[in-house]
């Protein structure tokens, strides 16, 4: 039986940025206790919204390094690995794996465009040289690679690769891929939209952008569904949709990288290609924020 990660809400947690644009480490555990403190199960760190792709190489071991000594055991510290350069992926692996980092998050290779036996390839040697549990990453309207169904099966066979986030948002794979995995491989929701419905496909959570500003709420999605009161937990995943739709309304992490900033964590600043949020976005993202008892 392999381990399960972690059941519930991991939040793919903001690396915030100071006015400079230089990582704001003050800001950074300051949100990390504040996550814990309100209950979420998990923190993934320098991962799609932590701008790991943004972030230099030194910054990246960094930031992971002082998420994993700030957490220190409370909870499960996924690691953000993965690159389209598989070489430094098995290096980026090796380092988290050595600094005490939980999991890893390996996201399909980006502009390369893989086959799928490239995909097994690569999944498989980084798979190889890590001693945590990988969780693969499936995101293809930002990679332009789809990780099918039959190609994660084959994946899950290999005894580090135990789960993987499912953010391709057709909910008819993820489905195929919880019927070829069996119950020996974790399924989350990369889709705040979709939390109840990979639930109810046997999924153990998401790896969650919302609950970067409503951790409570996101974990009670959860909580309400693994307690049987389905219905608690579809209505509040309906009544939240505005706001997540808001915080998917730019790219992510555009719409919640200025939400924190309102919250004081950190400056409203990104990394170019991504730009701050367009003014008329952001003032009706902090208008649903406020809607939802948020203090900003």
């Amino acid at each position: 039986m392999k381990n399960t990660v972690f059941k519930g809400v991991g939040t793919a947690i903001i690396t915030p940025f100071d006015k400079d644009g230089n990582v704001d480490y003050e800001s950074f555990g300051k949100l990390i206790d504040w996550q814990i403190e309100k209950g979420v199960d998990c923190i993934v760190a320098a991962g799609t919204t932590g701008e790991g792709s943004t972030l230099s190489d030194e910054e990246h071991k960094a930031v992971v390094k002082y998420c994993v000594e700030k957490v220190n055991g409370r909870v499960p510290v996924v690691a953000g690995t993965g690159s389209n350069d598989t070489a430094y992926a098995i290096e980026l692996t090796k380092y988290c794996c050595e600094i005490g980092a939980d999991a890893m998050l390996l996201v399909t290779p980006y502009y390369n465009k893989a086959t799928q036996r490239g995909l097994i390839e690569s999944f498989t040697a980084i798979a190889d040289v890590s001693t945590k549990p990988c969780i693969l990453y499936n995101v293809p309207s930002r990679t332009g690679c789809n990780l099918l169904p039959a190609t994660v099966a084959e994946l899950a066979k290999h005894p580090m690769i135990t789960g993987i986030k499912e953010a391709s948002g057709n909910i008819s794979q993820i489905a195929e891929v919880a019927a070829l995995c069996g119950d020996d491989f974790d399924i989350y929701s990369g889709n705040d939209d979709q939390i109840v419905p990979i639930l109810s496909l046997g999924g153990k959570g998401v790896i969650s952008v919302l609950a970067n500003v409503l951790p409570e709420e996101t974990c009670e999605i959860c909580n309400s569904f693994f307690e049987g009161r389905v219905a608690d937990s579809a209505h509040l995943q309906l009544k939240l949709l505005p706001l997540i739709n808001a915080l998917f309304c730019e790219v992510n992490p555009i719409p919640v990288k200025a939400a924190c900033a309102a919250m004081g964590y950190g400056a409203n600043k990104l990394r170019l290609p991504l730009t701050c949020m367009e003014k008329d976005h952001e003032e009706k993202l902090l208008s649903l924020m406020r809607e939802n008892g948020i203090n900003v």
